[in-house]
Parts: structure tokens; sequence; C-alpha cells
């Protein structure tokens, strides 16, 4: 098993009192980075279910895992359809973005339904990463991955978003070289986007009649290297945004403004919370799963 252990590791959270900065400690002192699972081709999209395991996926080998402590991991779904990103559909299921084209529902006994594979009818590319808010509205990003050139019917890497009786998709930008993770502000507010190519980081914000604003420029973490890209994303109980790139994660507050940065052993893929106060933070990796335990509780 590979291990970082943090000791007393003080991140700088830009909140004045007086004068001064408030120290948090995100990350809990002595915490170890631990490997759960190995042997993978390439893991990603990490899903913890309130029932208690993991879901995630490996691309390459096209099947979903599960974890349990007591177990270690299981296949859950085989074939995959090439999935990437999993999360809860509110109603006791799950959605997962498939790079063969396709968004599908998938039940509890690993049986899938379709939901989308196309824009004005043309094929998606490889959703890619994927979430679902509050009110059951579907949001999802299509890289293209997953897709080879000359199969390419969409000559556009789109954000996307649909909910229930929508006839198809509707696209909310399409400016994006490599639009990867996804991921939404506590209050639902506003939603995160990065490229992988660029290591930019673009905020959207909503208002409350549900137009999506252009996007701006919130952070970036660096071009894709060798030991990571801008990749998986998740955020914190106060808003803290947490990202994949070169060297690991890179954490940013509500503001934009770099807090720092958590080395891993390996190239850090995507990001979950899970456990109990969701303050074990998974994070997949092209060769398995790893695992660090933090002081702040996850929230998405």
């Amino acid at each position: 098993m590979k291990k970082v252990v943090y000791r007393s590791l003080l991140i700088i959270g830009l909140v004045s009192f007086g004068g001064f900065v408030q120290a948090q400690d995100l990350v809990k002192e002595g915490a170890e980075i631990q490997q759960i699972t190995a042997g993978h081709q390439f893991t990603e999209g990490p899903f913890w279910h309130e029932d208690g395991f993991l879901l995630y996926s490996d691309i390459p080998a096209n099947k979903i895992f599960k974890w349990t402590p007591e177990e270690q991991k299981t296949i859950f779904l085989d074939p995959s359809g090439n999935s990437n990103g999993i999360t809860d559909d509110l109603h006791g299921g799950m959605v997962i973005a498939q790079h063969a084209g396709k968004v599908s529902q998938l039940d509890a006994e690993g049986n899938t339904t379709l939901l989308l594979d196309s824009y004005q009818g043309k094929r998606f590319n490889s959703p890619n990463d994927l979430m679902v808010t509050s009110d059951g509205t579907l949001y999802f990003t299509d890289p293209p991955y997953g897709v080879q050139p000359e199969d390419r019917e969409l000559d556009f890497c789109g954000v996307y978003r649909w909910k229930d009786g929508m006839e198809e998709a509707e696209l909310l930008f399409d400016e994006f070289e490599t639009p990867n993770g996804l991921v939404f502000a506590p209050d639902e507010s506003r939603f995160y986007v990065n490229d992988t190519q660029t290591g930019q980081i673009y905020v959207f914000d909503i208002d409350d009649d549900g137009t999506v604003s252009e996007g701006s420029l919130f952070a970036e973490v660096g071009p894709a290297t060798n030991n990571g890209a801008a990749d998986g994303m998740v955020v914190d109980e106060n808003g803290n945004l947490y990202s994949t790139g070169p060297g690991g994660i890179h954490i940013f507050d509500a503001e934009g403004n770099k807090l720092t940065h958590i080395e891993t052993p390996e190239t850090v893929t995507n990001l979950d919370w899970g456990r109990e106060g969701n303050q074990t933070l998974f994070m997949t990796s092209p060769t398995g799963i790893y695992t660090l335990e933090m002081n702040v509780n996850g929230w998405w």
C-alpha cells in the first residue's frame, strides 16, 4: 500500500479576524493517503452510495466496481458502456456517463435504462462527468476522449443540462476544448467546470429563473502534464473547491483563491466524499482507489 502522511498540515483560509488570517486544518493530523484497491487499468467516477459502499468505473475495462470495507472490490456492472461519472438520481438509483456516447439510469441491481445519446440528432462525443441537483436537473460534460475522430458527429465539446420531460438536452456552453469535471456550489447558485487541456476552471452563475451565465474564469491548476490534469472536482461544506491537477489536488476558496495543494503518490483522476460525516476523500487513479481522512465535511 502506498501512503503519504500529513502531520499538522495547516491550510490558510482567507478569513480575516481583526487583521489576522485564520488557519484551518483541512486534513486530519497524522492522516495517511491509503490505497484501498489496485490492479485496475484506469479508474474514474467514484460515487459513495448512502448504503455504505463505493462505486467506481474502470473505463478501459468497461466495468463498474463496487467496494466495501468487508468485501473489498467486486464487479457491479459488466459491460458498463465504458462508464465514467456516476451520481445519485434522487430516486434510489443512479445516473452514469458513458464514453460510448450515452447517459443512462442505473438501478441497484445493475440494470441500465438509456436517458440520452444525442444532441440535435447527432451522437454525443463521450459523456464524462455529471451531477443531479436537488430539483432533479441533470448537468453533464461531453469531451471527446472516448470517441474516435472519424466517429465524431458533433464538432464541439459541450456542457449540457436535462430534466425529465425535456425532449433533448439543453446546450449551455460549447467553448471548452476538453470540458471535464463538473460540480455545484453547496447552495446550487453556481457550478464549476474545468478544462483538462488548459487547466482552467470556469464558474457559471444560475439566476432565479434558471438562466445560466456565460461563465468566467474562476481559477487555474495548470495545463495537463504526465503527473496530472484538471479532471474531477468536489466541494466541501464551506464552499471550498477541490480539483485534481498536476501533482495532486488543488484546493481553492469560494472566491477562487488558492488555499493549498495536496500531493498524492499517483496521478488523481477524480474525487468523492464518503463514509460517516462525508469526511473521507476518495480519490481515483489509473491503478486504483485512494482515501484521505479530512477534518472538513464534504458536500458534493
